[in-house]
């Protein structure tokens, strides 16, 4: 039978080690089983919270004090009524001691207000689904890592005029190349040349006109200029205007004459330093027509054409292709006569000036055998090979039928031009002698092959792409028809052409 002293003794020693007195221990310390104080480091938590009280403290002042003390009493009261009820333990012994700090108080007020939401359903797993997830996990990554390795395995294509040679770095002390901006101005020029295109099929809208009429034109004009002596740019910009002029107004034959001189008078203006006076004109066209009449059809024209003479010579693309030739004048002078070739037949009026100027550079190197088409002049002429092939054809095609513009070819045969529509037209001949196209053929309005069939004039006899060993594109241009014996009907869409009148 215990007596009072010793239950008094027991809940004493019960009250003391249930609930030590915060005012005894010091912040940051700990009580031991044994009683020892010990330091410790503080929690976050118990930090920020005392940090808190503090504050609060200090602000509340002596009413704020009072009513933490009060509290604290009440808290110690609750501690001891709850105690006292509980069965008393022999004397001696003691209970682990829980210190009851501020921390302790929040993590156990936090864990015991958790949702239920993130309560986590911790019911056992089967077998499968541990096989799951150690072997199909791994297999999904792999093939993730497969992907990625093969992602970064793809190489870019190869740009067309890889390994190219920078030309343009000699020049950067020249202020007459302008170097820093020759990149910006080519590109503008082809962006300008497709603006400035005639129609290629406009001869279907004129009623008196036909290809035969106009090829007179252009030797005529030709004639003229080589009198005149004036620039290449000219004669180009003036058979630019005449065929934009007529894909926008049906004229009479009578009239065909008046805008061809009155194109080469505008051209004169735009492009000379010192222009021919009128009367020279005049002269030339014979007295057909009264300067009245001439500038009448110069306000006209430059109405129709919206005043619009931005027109990219293909002289300007052959000056920046010859620069990775070496700037070769034999070269230049035979590219220059298969320039003029698209001025004179009809097929290559819808092929841009850039492409018909590397086309003719090319097919030049070709005659005078200078070698393969190499990246720093595919950079310079922005055309690799194969796409040059297609407009070389029908210029081949030309020299390998009779000459049908005599001044033409006579301007290319003098001494000034090196005779290069003479040597020209030998190469063709020996080179492709079972392409030659007679005088019997042009009567006849077909030619015939090796095998006895018979064929259309429209159709190319000489295939550059199985030559060159380049693939034929899809879709041909306007021209680029080929001999049905060396095309799969399946291969290519041919375009249809009018029969090329000699």
């Amino acid at each position: 039978m215990r007596t009072a002293g010793s239950a008094g003794a027991a809940k004493d020693v019960l009250g003391k080690s249930k609930v030590p007195s915060t005012s005894a221990a010091e912040p940051g310390t700990t009580t031991s089983t044994s009683g020892v104080y010990n330091p410790r480091k503080r929690a976050a938590l118990g930090d920020l919270t005392n940090a808190s009280r503090t504050r609060t403290a200090g602000v509340l002042g002596k009413h704020g004090e009072k009513g933490a003390e009060e509290k604290d009493a009440k808290l110690a009261s609750r501690t001891r009524a709850g105690t006292s009820g509980l069965p008393t333990r022999p004397a001696g012994t003691q209970l682990p001691a829980r210190p009851t700090t501020t921390a302790t108080r929040r993590a156990l007020r936090t864990k015991n207000d958790a949702p239920e939401a993130m309560v986590i359903d911790d019911a056992p797993r089967d077998s499968s689904d541990k096989e799951n997830v150690n072997t199909h996990a791994p297999a999904e990554r792999a093939e993730v890592r497969e992907t990625k390795r093969a992602k970064v395995v793809e190489a870019p294509p190869r740009a067309k005029d890889e390994g190219w040679e920078d030309l343009d770095k000699d020049d950067i002390d020249d202020p007459l190349m302008v170097a820093e901006y020759v990149e910006e101005i080519f590109a503008y020029m082809r962006k300008i040349e497709m603006k400035c295109m005639p129609n290629g099929d406009y001869m279907s809208m004129q009623r008196d006109l036909d290809w035969e009429r106009r090829g007179q034109l252009v030797d005529w004009l030709i004639e003229t200029h080589a009198k005149f002596r004036l620039l290449p740019e000219t004669l180009f910009l003036a058979l630019n205007v005449v065929d934009r002029f007529l894909s926008l107004r049906t004229i009479s034959l009578g009239k065909l004459q008046l805008v061809g001189v009155t194109a080469l008078f505008i051209a004169a203006k735009y492009e000379e330093v010192l222009c021919p006076s009128i009367q020279n004109f005049l002269y030339l066209a014979d007295g057909a027509y009264t300067d009245e009449e001439i500038l009448r059809a110069e306000r006209y024209m430059l109405k129709v054409l919206n005043f619009d003479l931005s027109y990219a010579s293909p002289m300007n693309f052959l000056r920046r292709i010859s620069k990775a030739d070496n700037y070769d004048i034999q070269t230049r002078t035979v590219a220059k006569y298969f320039m003029e070739v698209s001025l004179v037949d009809h097929r290559l009026l819808d092929h841009p000036p850039s492409l018909v100027a590397a086309a003719s550079v090319w097919l030049a190197r070709e005659v005078l055998e200078r070698g393969e088409w190499t990246p720093t002049l595919v950079h310079y002429s922005t055309y690799a090979e194969s796409e040059l092939l297609g407009t070389a054809e029908i210029m081949l095609d030309y020299c390998l039928r009779p000459p049908a513009h005599p001044h033409f070819h006579k301007k290319y045969s003098s001494k000034k031009f090196m005779r290069a529509s003479a040597y020209v037209l030998e190469w063709a001949r020996n080179t492709f002698p079972n392409a030659v196209i007679t005088e019997e053929d042009l009567a006849v309005g077909q030619w015939t092959d090796d095998r006895g069939e018979s064929h259309a004039l429209e159709m190319l006899r000489v295939d550059l792409y199985a030559r060159h060993g380049h693939p034929r594109p899809a879709v041909l241009p306007l021209g680029s028809a080929l001999d049905s014996s060396s095309l799969d009907s399946e291969s290519a869409v041919l375009a249809p052409l009018s029969v090329y009148a000699s």
